[in-house]
């Protein structure tokens, strides 16, 4: 006689090549519109599921998790930051979270480098005075932006994103410098040539270009703070592709508009998907919507992860990326 198969519902729209492949799998209810649930469309759900599969824009917090039916035993989220959920309440209620690491850092490294790159060099107003018919022939004087070769960047948060930065930018001539929670391993550092500081106040003071690729948890909340911020160099750049929330983002927009840093690329913002009218505003900066890991590659791969990780959760094995409130 067939095995019931699991109610697993899904958020948001995701690939179709995912879609498809967990309607085989599984009882999958998708979301064919791709309207955010509100918050009664999320208590309905995780009180009928047996396993939710939201994404990083679903607040999955105690109260919600508090909703939750009898069979509701797992939570794969289709992410790798698991921010949005509450993984300490869901545990201590006998569910299962899991995420979907590693499949996007290459993605996200890229783009991280295209903002190094782009911010400097003044890209976006270049393509935008084009676009406004405000060029009329090369000058010597205008447009002109900074060089990367020799200059140091301060990476916060070494994980495997931060280190596919710096393999990137190591190309490109730039100085790698790092703040981690803890050093990593040797070989590693010789590899990427790369100074491990364990004062994050005496990197930003030194760093001409900091990118910010750690992730969003409570210890991370406004780690580049108002002091910190004010630490940096004014002819200093600030990329951030990790969370909006690890940045005073109003201080940050202060210090552009009155021209206490010289510039910012940013794809995430602190109250996505509001974003702050003076970075709006600004000239020096380069505003992307979140999506640094927006490839088609990237979401498949992820969109994989997740339905290897219900399987195994259903087949009654430990998923392989449980997420445990010690690693947070």
């Amino acid at each position: 006689m067939p095995t019931k198969k699991p109610l697993v519902i899904v958020t948001r729209k995701l690939p179709e090549a995912v879609e498809t492949r967990m309607r085989e799998l599984f009882d999958a209810r998708l979301n064919l519109d791709d309207k955010p649930m509100t918050a009664a469309e999320l208590a309905e759900a995780v009180a009928s599921a047996d396993v939710l599969v939201p994404t990083i824009t679903d607040r999955i917090d105690a109260a919600l998790i508090a909703k939750s039916g009898p069979h509701l035993k797992l939570i794969a989220n289709f992410g790798a930051g698991v921010d949005n959920i509450d993984v300490t309440a869901a545990t201590d209620r006998g569910i299962t979270v899991t995420n979907t690491p590693g499949v996007l850092t290459e993605d996200t490294a890229d783009m991280t480098m295209a903002l190094i790159l782009a911010v400097p060099r003044r890209l976006v107003e270049g393509a935008t005075a084009l676009q406004e018919e405000k060029f009329t022939g090369w000058a010597p004087s205008w447009m002109l932006g900074h060089r990367l070769q020799g200059k140091r960047l301060g990476i916060v948060g070494m994980g495997r994103i931060g280190q596919a930065v710096a393999r990137r930018a190591k190309a490109f001539g730039l100085q790698i410098h790092y703040h981690n929670r803890k050093q990593v391993a040797p070989e590693i550092e010789q590899e990427l040539e790369a100074t491990y500081w364990d004062s994050l106040d005496q990197m930003l003071a030194r760093m001409d270009i900091v990118s910010v690729n750690c992730p969003h948890t409570p210890a991370t909340f406004h780690l580049l703070s108002t002091r910190r911020l004010k630490l940096m160099k004014p002819s200093a750049y600030i990329v951030n592709t990790a969370r909006g929330e690890v940045i005073d983002e109003n201080t940050l927009a202060q210090m552009l508009e009155k021209g206490q840093l010289s510039g910012a690329g940013l794809d995430v913002f602190e109250n996505e998907p509001a974003i702050n009218p003076k970075l709006l505003k600004a000239k020096n900066v380069v505003l992307l919507p979140h999506m640094g890991s927006a490839t088609i590659e990237g979401r498949i791969d992820m969109g994989e992860k997740v339905i290897v990780n219900i399987k195994s959760f259903v087949d009654g094995h430990k998923p392989p990326d449980r997420v445990i409130p010690a690693m947070l």
